[in-house]
């Protein structure tokens, strides 16, 4: 068995009326990785009324901020609760704004969506500085005009598990974040809203366009970028489908390990925390791994799982094929029919995600008559395909932005073929 981040890297119409108050949850939960951050992230009234509101922010500390931000304001939300929709939530992130006066109507707004980071709240990038990957790339926007909202996602900062690689959690957050913001800072565009994310933030970016039309039609989302896809469909209708390598049954790939406890504390976990216990599933050698997933970040994940040498295959003490068919019957997107175009950006030498996983969700796509522009770069590995799309996703922002057609190129879609060698270090 291989791990689940590499073998599946991978019906919500929550109204946006007002709904019933329904106060945080306080009870702890020793699974969830809480705490660990200064007291703004500790919400402990109701929080009430519809979602998408701004319950308090503050100035980012500059180690948060970037340079090539004017000013960056940190944020508590109101969302809703994925898995009960008329329960609020809070939900933490941050708002980079160009610098310079706003354009008539508002600088136009990305809301980001961050790839894996952990499940412990500090892990939330709200609380962290970004990555040089990372700022650069957001430099390159900020400097374009473009304002941006980039969410921690439900559970990260806050209180509660962290529903990773649930992308109905994840596309709820990230409209939720745009509606707080457009809402608090009049300097926003309402209605030039492009969505945009990296890996486990490529089907986060995804699912809020998916999910637009049903959970916040007021929106106007004009387009989503996406990099790295990690998602996967329930039905991909009559797309051709490329093998997928199985690149990942060597037991000294220790690594596995790391992103299989982030898929069972927070994947798995997070559909019912009180009856998926750690303890029924993981072996007492894996049972440390679970332990330091709650205050340590993926790059320590990974130095962990170096050093203890736990193969995947001992992680688990019991057979968890009835909780995979579960999870993926979850996290799956029902269909692959989106209302926006998209731009998709694939590196050839990505061994994370894997190109041929990534081609199965955009034929998927494209079968579905979605409005897809696909880019495949040669050498480009899961992390630096980020830097290498600003090569095309920046005429494809261009058009979809300023209301230009954007039909997009499904019927150059081809196999990636063979993983390829990476042209440089390997960046997440």
């Amino acid at each position: 068995m291989l791990s689940h981040f590499k073998r599946h890297v991978a019906a919500v119409a929550a109204s946006a009326l007002p709904l019933a108050s329904v106060p945080v949850q306080a009870q702890s939960d020793r699974w969830a990785g809480d705490g660990g951050l200064p007291p703004f992230y500790h919400w402990t009234k109701p929080v009430t009324g519809r979602p998408g509101r701004i319950l308090r922010s503050e100035p980012a500390p500059a180690t948060v901020s970037i340079p090539a931000a004017g000013r960056a304001e940190r944020i508590l939300y109101s969302s809703s609760d994925w898995r009960e929709p008329s329960r609020r939530i809070p939900v933490s992130g941050v708002v980079f704004f160009p610098k310079g006066t706003p354009p008539k109507g508002g600088w136009p707004l990305i809301a980001w969506a961050h790839g894996t980071t952990g499940i412990a709240d500090v892990c939330a990038p709200s609380s962290l500085p970004r990555s040089e990957r990372d700022a650069t790339y957001f430099r390159h926007w900020l400097d374009a005009g473009y304002a941006i909202v980039a969410t921690d996602y439900q559970g990260l900062g806050t209180p509660g598990v962290h529903p990773y690689l649930h992308y109905e959690a994840e596309g709820i957050d990230i409209l939720d974040g745009i509606r707080a913001a457009i809402r608090a800072y009049p300097e926003l565009s309402r209605d030039k809203i492009l969505t945009m994310g990296q890996s486990q933030g490529s089907e986060g970016a995804i699912a809020a366009a998916y999910l637009a039309p049903r959970y916040a039609p007021e929106l106007k989302i004009r387009g989503t970028v996406a990099t790295g896809i990690v998602a996967e469909t329930a039905n991909p209708g009559k797309a051709p489908q490329a093998a997928v390598p199985t690149l990942y049954a060597n037991a000294a790939d220790y690594g596995n390990t790391a992103y299989e406890i982030l898929w069972f504390l927070g994947t798995a976990r997070s559909m019912d925390p009180g009856a998926i216990r750690p303890e029924d599933y993981i072996s007492d050698a894996g049972q440390a791994m679970a332990q330091k997933a709650q205050s340590s970040c993926m790059s320590g994940l990974r130095s962990y799982a170096a050093e203890i040498r736990l193969p995947y295959a001992k992680f688990y003490k019991r057979p968890i094929d009835a909780l995979e068919r579960r999870v993926f019957a979850s996290t799956r997107f029902p269909d692959t029919r989106i209302t926006t175009p998209v731009f998709i950006g694939m590196g050839l030498a990505d061994s994370e995600a894997q190109p041929a996983k990534q081609y199965n969700f955009v034929s998927a796509m494209c079968a579905a008559g979605t409005r897809v522009e696909f880019h495949y770069y040669p050498g480009a590995t899961h992390g630096s395909a980020v830097l290498r799309s600003l090569a095309d996703s920046p005429a494809f922002v261009d058009k979809v932005m300023n209301g230009a057609p954007a039909p997009g190129n499904c019927a150059d879609l081809t196999a990636p073929g063979p993983l390829q060698q990476p042209d440089q270090p390997r960046a997440m």
